[in-house]
């Protein structure tokens, strides 16, 4: 068992070691959820790395700290900080890399200098705490035993539901972050895809003092957050597909979808739009499915597209959606 000293990996008290990258979790709204040795590490580093000077200057005067040295890392910056700080990592600082609340490399940068420190052999330590994906799944009461964090969805309309199609058939409850101004398209969006009678529930405003958690299908919360926008982060949660629901999913004939929406007249393109969304295949296959069945006996260039013409509907048919199916 660990000893109380150095308990999960962590360093001792009044032991920090030289360089090393301490990835310290803030609060996300109420300033009693960060922990001892987060206010020790933050305390005792030569340099605190924050997301906004700030907003993290106002927690440390808070917290009674008076950083040694602190310094901006945020998304316009990293690239070029990360190395800075890696530079001075290798050469023995102990650096605390922080965000705006809850904990870096989340949908926050950081991941890049933790990938730099690692390739360079410094020491990484993360100091756990307050994360907004993990309290809004715990309070929604949906699924937790397994779930996906998605992170902030695509602001282009067509790229989200591309993004949502292939969805569509995850088991794991999903996680996702959205701005304000956006939740109620998104939720719109999401039902689309996934079915607008689809458990889900929006959080916001976690820990703090207008904290909100809304649980119901999602046709219900799109229309909900649409007729009534709320201030402040917002994270949702929804589950995935349960086993009645796959099964019912992966019944259906795809050729027989096809062919029956050529009937009613419309073209490849707009086949593999549709279905794609309705069964999260991908619209790349949908296509060259509905054009084989569209143009029967007609020849097939190299790389399965009837001719040059065809070949720029298939890449506008794939696009960059269907490149990130591994998302």
């Amino acid at each position: 068992m660990p000893s109380a000293e150095n308990d999960g990996g962590g360093s001792a008290a009044g032991d920090v070691p030289a360089g090393v990258l301490y990835v310290v979790a803030t609060p996300i709204g109420n300033l009693e959820d960060i922990t001892y040795r987060a206010v020790r590490i933050l305390r005792e580093v030569d340099v605190v790395a924050a997301e906004d000077t700030r907003r993290s200057g106002q927690l440390l005067r808070h917290l009674g700290i008076e950083p040694r040295r602190m310094v901006s890392f945020f998304e316009g910056n990293e690239a070029a900080r990360s190395e800075e700080l890696a530079g001075e990592l290798a050469g023995g600082a102990r650096v605390a890399l922080v965000t705006d609340a809850g904990t870096p490399a989340i949908s926050d940068p950081g991941q890049r200098l933790v990938a730099r420190a690692r390739e360079l052999g410094v020491r990484v330590e993360v100091v756990p705490g307050p994360a907004a994906a993990i309290a809004a799944l715990v309070a929604s009461g949906l699924p937790s035993d397994r779930f996906l964090f998605v992170g902030f969805p695509p602001r282009k309309a067509g790229a989200r539901r591309e993004m949502f199609a292939r969805l569509r058939r995850e088991p794991a409850t999903l996680i996702l972050y959205e701005a304000p101004d956006r939740v109620a398209e998104t939720l719109a969006d999401l039902g689309a895809a996934l079915g607008a009678d689809r458990p889900a529930a929006v959080a916001r405003e976690l820990t703090k003092l207008h904290e909100e958690v809304v649980r119901a299908p999602l046709g219900e919360l799109a229309a909900e957050f649409a007729a009534a926008p709320r201030r402040g982060e917002h994270t949702l949660v929804v589950a995935g597909l349960d086993e009645a629901s796959a099964g019912q999913a992966l019944d259906i004939d795809l050729e027989a979808a096809v062919r029956e929406l050529l009937a009613e007249g419309l073209g490849p393109r707009d086949v593999a739009a549709r279905l794609a969304a309705q069964t999260g295949v991908a619209r790349r296959r949908i296509y060259q499915l509905a054009l084989s069945l569209a143009r029967p006996g007609r020849p097939r260039a190299p790389g399965g597209t009837d001719d040059a013409g065809d070949a720029g509907d298939a890449g506008d048919a794939g696009d960059a959606g269907d490149a990130g199916d591994d998302e």
